[in-house]
């Protein structure tokens, strides 16, 4: 049982989906607003965050970015359409996820299970490539020594990519292995998280040297 904190101004549609996910077994915390939810979730014990997009006052973007800046759990973000310019600036301010509305109920919890198994413990023990330590027993990666701070999406991403050095991954795969979505999924998601990803493991994003680029293809690891 996960406590998923529900960020929604519109009243109809919070309660409906508060009544809809304690029927799925999971703790509902809610909030009307940006600022209700900054409160709620400063008073900790959030497993999942899900963030309506177009908030009054403080928007969904912000509440995101300034949520990202002290915590690395999950963010699954509600937007009204499926429009590019708010599903990548959702992505890029740090969400794992988004649900187009209007919200089905077991979508939704489909989204919410799906990004609390993303934490999952490998026995290989610890992977060295270069700078980059991965202890995949303990989910620590640091580079050159420094904590690299990874959402639990950025990290199941990295321990996919890296089990096999050098193997290309479509972004197909990526979204099955990752983001538990199949083939009709959004790629968009992979981009954006790969983006992240590298800003935070690269001492150069623009040129990478863990994380690939495959024109054509997807992306790889960079070989040992």
């Amino acid at each position: 049982m996960a406590t998923v904190l529900l960020i929604e101004d519109d009243a109809l549609v919070r309660r409906g989906l508060e009544l809809a996910l304690k029927r799925h077994g999971h703790r509902i915390e809610t909030a009307e607003d940006g600022e209700d939810g900054m409160s709620r979730f400063g008073a900790g014990g959030v497993d999942v965050v899900v963030l309506d997009l177009m908030l009054p006052g403080m928007d969904g973007f912000e509440v995101c970015r300034r949520m990202r800046e002290a915590w690395q759990g999950p963010i699954i973000m509600l937007t009204a359409r499926d429009d590019d310019f708010d599903v990548i600036t959702g992505l890029e301010a740090g969400a794992d996820d988004y649900v187009v509305k209007p919200v089905q109920p077991t979508v939704l919890d489909a989204r919410i299970r799906a990004v609390l198994r993303r934490i999952v413990s490998d026995p290989e023990g610890v992977r060295t490539h270069r700078g980059l330590r991965i202890d995949t027993e303990s989910l620590a990666v640091t580079v050159e020594g420094r904590e690299a701070g990874l959402t639990p999406t950025e990290l199941r991403l990295l321990l996919t990519l890296s089990r096999a050095p050098g193997r290309v991954f479509s972004r197909e795969q990526l979204l099955e292995e990752v983001w538990e979505q199949g083939y009709l999924g959004d790629s968009r998601l992979v981009d954006n998280g790969v983006m992240r990803l590298r800003a935070k493991i690269e001492a150069d994003p623009a040129r990478p040297e863990y994380v690939q680029t495959v024109r054509g293809f997807g992306y790889r690891f960079g070989p040992v």
